[in-house]
């Protein structure tokens, strides 16, 4: 009996405490980042893939040494091979000035059924975003959207290396969209 009003405290502070709990702003937590980033420059080397949870060969990209970035990549649009899944096929479009992606497009995206359809259109935006942040066709995998996302960075990656670009961090995205369909890949 003596551990009784012990345990109603604890449950009592236990539940204020995650009621009123405030999560930092976005705002916050990027400069908390950036002070962070500036005092240990040694750490930024691979957090930024070791945080996905994935191995780089589960993403399907492979590095290899770092480049300045691109200075071959010949300015202009180039639309990449259209790469066929089992739910559909997707192009994409890109267009690089000044050595850097300044645009992403997609030309076809997987159109088999509606489901495909509505998958590959919530994942595009996101697959759009993560190319144009990292300049690269190796982006991490879009939860529930595997093939659209397999599909998406291979197309990329063939008009990247179309347009003789090379990613800053050195990365490429595979182009060998057949080795997610033969591992029978979960998602879409």
């Amino acid at each position: 009996m003596r551990r009784a009003p012990i345990v109603i405290t604890a449950t009592v502070l236990g539940t204020a405490g995650v009621l009123l709990f405030r999560p930092l702003s976005p705002g916050t937590v990027a400069s908390a980042t950036a002070d962070d980033s500036g005092s240990s420059s040694s750490s930024s080397g691979s957090s930024g893939q070791a945080s996905s949870g994935s191995s780089p060969s589960a993403s399907g990209f492979s590095s290899s040494s770092p480049s300045s970035g691109s200075t071959t990549a010949k300015d202009g649009t180039y639309t990449g091979t259209a790469e066929t899944t089992r739910f559909g096929t997707t192009q994409v479009e890109v267009t690089i000035s000044g050595g850097r992606i300044t645009e992403v497009t997609t030309v076809q995206l997987n159109q088999a059924d509606p489901r495909s359809l509505q998958i590959s259109e919530e994942a595009a935006p996101t697959l759009r975003s993560e190319v144009l942040a990292k300049q690269t066709a190796a982006v991490d995998t879009v939860s529930g959207a595997t093939y659209t996302t397999a599909a998406y960075e291979a197309s990329l990656q063939s008009a990247l290396d179309t347009a003789g670009y090379t990613a800053p961090d050195g990365s490429t995205a595979s182009t060998d969209v057949s080795s997610i369909q033969e591992s029978g890949g979960f998602g879409h």
